[in-house]
């Protein structure tokens, strides 16, 4: 009996253990993916003992000012820096229905954005000049569909980019025979 109580909970281990276990890799188009069976190539990832998914950054710092000439611990004059840039709508990985092909997009900038500077989005990879904060894009469709964007100043020096925001689009539609 004891035996028998022994190899049930070694094998309630066992499976548990193989439950948890996932892995992540990357295909020849860049693409990363996550699965539970073990592909060639693949690392082996930790995911959470509570079954949550874990949690994304708020926001990607700014990316470093370029390197200045100056005496060390001195600092330039006009300096600026955002300290983070977010997409905040559509959110990452909701399904949005029935846009009629228009999607509206909300950013979120800290501090506010400038008048001098602009908002590069890269929607599904193809890069697009925004005006403001709030705006919205023409000609979505159903699918997955992926957004980012950046905060250009007045040089086109980069000055923050925000995480990639990956998203769904479904369609209602009527079966007719």
């Amino acid at each position: 009996m004891l035996m028998r109580i022994f190899i049930a909970l070694t094998a309630a281990l066992v499976a548990c253990t193989a439950l948890a276990q996932a892995y992540k890799w990357v295909d020849e188009n860049g693409v990363v993916h996550y699965s539970d069976v073990p592909v060639a190539g693949a690392e082996p990832i930790q995911l959470p003992a509570d079954g949550r998914r874990p949690q994304r950054p708020a926001y990607v710092h700014p990316l470093q000012s370029q390197v200045n000439d100056s005496a060390e611990g001195e600092q330039p004059p006009n300096v600026f820096n955002y300290n983070n840039i977010a997409i905040v709508a559509p959110a990452p990985e909701e399904t949005l229905w029935n846009l009629e092909g228009v999607l509206k997009v909300a950013v979120r900038v800290t501090p506010a954005l400038r008048p001098e500077d602009q908002i590069r989005v890269y929607f599904d990879g193809v890069e697009q000049m925004v005006s403001g904060t709030n705006f919205q894009i023409e000609e979505v469709y159903r699918g997955v569909h992926n957004i980012q964007a950046e905060i250009i100043d007045s040089t086109g020096r980069l000055m923050a980019r925000s995480l990639p925001n990956r998203f769904y689009v479904q369609q209602n539609s009527i079966a007719r025979n």
